[in-house]
């Protein structure tokens, strides 16, 4: 855990980053989180990755509480942001690790900082929009990215009225988020409490080009997948899978989007494989 920090963007933005600092020779893991959250290195990250030796370091991507909004951003826009602090920090080499939209946000940075990225791994992300209906094909509750193909405006207007669909978790989805990962719903609440703002951007830039190509990503990918995630379902990681150069899918097939979360500590041993290799 971490206290929140700011960071101004060269355009004059704030962005709230967190560094859980320690062992200046560590291994870095940058985070990037679900959306909405709110950038906190929360106690399930935290612990398999203190047990592991990395030091996290995670920021709020804009509009979320501590970082200004910037409409119309792309995922390498918020990536860059994150690329920017490490820099600030002094961080030259890192793994990337997202879960759900923090994977589009992973793989963008991969992208972006090339041989400083050692390793990459997304957790039911969700794959470049393709225009085809097939996209949303097995998601429980689209609608809110549909909304955001009609603009911020439209996607904005939408959260007024929007309620979480419960079935777009399993029972091991509930059964992880009254466990292990209990601090994910706390985070996922005081990531939307401050308004729609973070979360509409998000899923704009979701159902936008990334800003980067997946054929750049030149650092190995780990994509680990539910089979029963009902949120970023499967074809996502098989779609990712054909564009990137050096991947891997981990399929576990009775995960939902939030328990195959319980994967990261595996995910973060097979980053430091690739690592020592």
């Amino acid at each position: 855990m971490s206290d929140p920090r700011s960071f101004v963007t060269a355009d004059g933005r704030a962005v709230r980053y967190f560094d859980t600092g320690g062992d200046p020779a560590a291994p870095v893991l940058i985070w990037h989180h679900g959306t909405p959250q709110t950038g906190a290195v929360i106690a399930p990250v935290a612990a398999e990755a203190a047990a592991r030796g990395f030091r996290v370091v995670s920021a709020a991507r804009p509009g979320y509480p501590g970082s200004d909004a910037l409409p119309g951003r792309s995922i390498a826009d918020a990536a860059a942001d994150v690329l920017a602090i490490a820099d600030a920090l002094g961080v030259e080499r890192f793994v990337t690790v997202g879960a759900s939209g923090g994977g589009p946000h992973a793989l963008a940075l991969a992208a972006l900082a090339g041989e400083r990225v050692t390793a990459t791994v997304t957790l039911a992300g969700l794959a470049p929009f393709d225009h085809s209906p097939d996209w949303f094909s097995g998601m429980a509750s689209p609608d809110a990215l549909r909304a955001a193909l009609a603009g911020r405006d439209a996607r904005l207007a939408f959260a007024e009225t929007a309620e979480f669909d419960p079935e777009s978790f399993t029972s091991r989805d509930y059964e992880t988020l009254n466990g292990a990962w209990g601090a994910l719903g706390a985070d996922a609440g005081a990531g939307a409490a401050e308004g729609p703002v973070g979360e509409a951007d998000d899923d704009l830039a979701y159902v936008a080009p990334w800003g980067v190509e997946l054929r750049a990503v030149r650092t190995p990918v780990l994509l680990i997948q539910g089979g029963a995630d009902r949120v970023v379902p499967a074809p996502h990681a098989a779609a990712m899978l054909e564009r990137l150069p050096d991947a891997e899918l981990w399929i576990r097939p009775r995960e939902g989007h939030v328990s195959v979360l319980t994967a990261l500590g595996v995910a973060l041993d097979w980053t430091l494989a690739i690592r020592a290799e």
